[in-house]
């Protein structure tokens, strides 16, 4: 309990001090003038004033509350590497019972978890955790922090005020002395490319605790392809050029061969992800004839911007002739030999649309389109009469690529076209709107080639099984075989319509090789704090797929199936950085936040890091594996500026109360206050009047 002396004046304060004053130049002047009973009038009149203050009496009732040590547990990524998990475990366990002295005395231990799991984007910020452990707590209660870290810490404050604590703060350092650790850092990163063409990336080889200059063999891989493998000095700057191969991300990879005796091989690769752009996909469309279908190809891929579409329509076939001069016909004569000579290698899809050979095109020609699908090309045939006429193209050079032949018949019943067993699981046609029901929710067809000697893959297929769809590939190239013409019922709705821009669409992109489409895929992709694995296949299974952690951690996965040709796994992203999966065959690459994490930016454990704060506060700094027990000894301290030694730390302890209940009693108040007036008063007129 506590015991004060509180004011609560009846007038307002400049009022108080001005009848002060005046109180006490009258006292002065009654004092001077030895008049008798002088000091006890001067009393009186002070007792007025003081009335007038409105003194009380106080009493409070304090709990006194405990002091606050704040021990932050570095649990990010790179405490992972070596015995460097052991022995913070360890230090925190010695250090919980060397502190229970303190416990004794009222302390409050806090042990706060900090770093770990993919929330730490930005590298290890242990500070940031220790301010939100403490946000309950005033300052004047905090007798200091201690950290168990590898030294590693991203979030030290510029200042010791922004600490928001006069305490010492403490460093506790896991790892060994004299670590050694080769890294790759990046020094030049595009972000974008365009889709053939080749990109820069500035990098160097940097080691940390070895001598420089020395010769490192380098991998550089584009999504898990190997793509260059050059010889670099370490410490060097160096550079390299990457194909961009595809539209989306082209993650590249930069991979430094092991250093004897590193810490850890994790951040020996860094990666930058170049998104690719492509520069518009040209189409060449070649109608043979004008046809009620022929617009259905041109709006598909006049809608598209990324198209870049090229389209004739062969009005006046040679046959046709009827001796009209060139200069006089309002026709746009047909550069074959510009389109199939010398820019055929500038498309990326070439489109017959029901076109039959009338002379239009030489023989020759063929063979170069031909040339071109072997050689990465694509080729779309849209069949109908005319694939069964004697000028169909199959008669052609083309014969060779082409996945299936006519038989010279043609079915012309109503049907609905179904998808086969591979085409529910083939990316193009998989998950076709309509075809979930029995049967497919699209209208009839009313015609269809008869073929034989079909290949590829039959994904469509009518009365009797008879092919609608067929894929193939030939050579780096592809194929598709479209063997009815109304396809264009779907568009104009006919019976409900059916799902034309769909399958058109994705038919089209198969064939320029969009990676999306591919039959053989592994595909990764981050879906809120999980990572997804996805495995597109032709088969009936899909085998396990091998996942590697950022941290070099690898682990088996199982794949569930999600769908006709789809089998899928989910697990938690719990580490950042690129997370790589395979299956033997194919992989597949996802980043979880930075793609070069900062927390792998430097591994080796450093006491320096930290020094200039800690010792700011008057708090010290040692290594974990020079102290017995892992930590040095707690030592309370009362006063003082020192609070660290070379085998003790000292933590301030506090004196802080807070007042449950406060008493008053006013002096002039009532009674009391009427009896001290006139005892003054009285004192004073008695002396007077002797």
């Amino acid at each position: 309990m506590n015991l004060g002396l509180a004011f609560d004046p009846l007038i307002p304060l400049p009022w108080l001090i001005a009848a002060a004053v005046l109180a006490g130049a009258v006292a002065l002047l009654v004092v001077v003038s030895r008049t008798r009973g002088s000091l006890l009038r001067a009393l009186a009149i002070a007792l007025a004033v003081l009335a007038i203050a409105n003194p009380s009496l106080t009493r409070e009732e304090r709990e006194p509350l405990s002091t606050v040590v704040a021990v932050v547990v570095d649990q990010s990524a790179s405490q992972d590497f070596g015995d460097r998990t052991q022995m913070t475990q360890a230090a925190r366990a010695e250090l919980d019972t060397r502190l229970a002295r303190l416990r004794e005395q009222g302390a409050e231990i806090r042990f706060i978890d900090a770093g770990g799991g993919a929330g730490e984007v930005d590298g290890t910020r242990l500070f940031t955790a220790l301010s939100a452990g403490l946000a309950d707590v005033p300052p004047e209660r905090v007798a200091g922090a201690i950290f168990l870290t590898d030294g590693r810490v991203h979030d030290i404050p510029a200042t010791i005020a922004a600490l928001g604590f006069r305490a010492p703060v403490h460093a506790i350092i896991s790892g060994k002395e004299g670590e050694r650790d080769r890294r790759v850092a990046l020094t030049s990163t595009p972000r974008f490319g365009i889709v053939g063409q080749n990109q820069t990336i500035g990098y160097r080889v940097e080691d940390e605790g070895a001598p420089a200059g020395a010769r490192v063999a380098v991998t550089v891989r584009r999504d898990g392809e190997v793509v260059a493998r050059p010889v670099v000095t370490a410490g060097q700057p160096a550079q390299v050029d990457v194909e961009i191969t595809h539209a989306g991300a082209n993650i590249v990879e930069i991979e430094a061969a092991a250093l004897e005796g590193e810490l850890t091989p994790v951040n020996n690769r860094a990666a930058v992800s170049i998104d690719g752009v492509r520069d518009k996909l040209r189409v060449l469309l070649v109608s043979g004839e004008p046809h009620v279908g022929e617009r259905t190809w041109r709006n598909l891929l006049k809608s598209d911007a990324n198209v870049d579409l090229v389209h004739f329509t062969i009005l006046r076939p040679p046959e046709k002739q009827d001796g009209t001069p060139i200069n006089e016909l309002s026709l746009i004569a047909f550069p074959t030999r510009e389109l199939f000579q010398q820019k055929i290698k500038d498309f990326d899809l070439i489109i017959f649309d029901r076109y039959a050979q009338q002379g239009v095109l030489p023989m020759i020609y063929f063979d170069n389109i031909v040339r071109y699908v072997e050689e990465g090309g694509a080729l779309l045939v849209a069949a109908g009469t005319d694939y069964v006429s004697d000028g169909s193209v199959y008669y052609t050079p083309l014969d060779s690529i082409l996945p299936a032949g006519p038989t010279g018949q043609m079915t012309e019943t109503p049907y609905r076209a179904h998808l086969t067993q591979a085409g529910q699981r083939h990316p193009v046609t998989r998950a076709l709107p309509g075809s979930q029901s029995e049967p497919p929710a699209w209208s009839r067809f009313f015609r269809l080639v008869d073929t034989d000697g079909a290949r590829g893959t039959s994904v469509m297929d009518g009365p009797n099984g008879k092919p609608v769809v067929l894929l193939d590939r030939v050579g780096e190239g592809r194929v598709a075989l479209l063997l009815s013409d109304h396809f264009w019922l779907w568009a104009r709705g006919y019976e409900g319509g059916g799902p034309h821009i769909d399958l058109l669409r994705r038919l089209s992109h198969w064939l320029m090789k969009e990676p999306d489409l591919e039959e053989e895929r592994l595909k990764m992709v981050a879906h809120g704090g999980d990572i997804v694995v996805e495995r597109q296949t032709m088969g009936d299974t899909a085998p396990p797929v091998t996942v590697t952690t950022p941290t070099g951690v690898t682990r088996s996965v199982t794949l569930e199936s999600a769908a006709p040709g789809l089998f899928r796994a989910t697990f938690p992203a719990d580490r950042l950085g690129l997370w790589r999966a395979t299956d033997g065959t194919h992989t597949a690459l996802v980043n979880i936040g930075p793609l070069n994490p900062r927390e792998f930016a430097e591994v080796t454990s450093t006491t320096e890091t930290l020094r200039p704060t800690v010792e700011a506060t008057g708090g010290g700094v040692w290594r974990m594996a020079d102290l017995a027990g892992f930590v040095p000894r707690v030592i309370a301290v009362r006063s003082g500026e020192r609070f660290a030694g070379e085998d003790w730390m000292g933590l301030a302890m506090r004196d802080v109360s807070v007042v449950r209940g406060l008493g008053l009693f006013p002096l002039f108040a009532g009674l009391s206050g009427l009896l001290i007036l006139l005892a003054g008063v009285a004192a004073a007129w008695a002396r007077e009047g002797r």
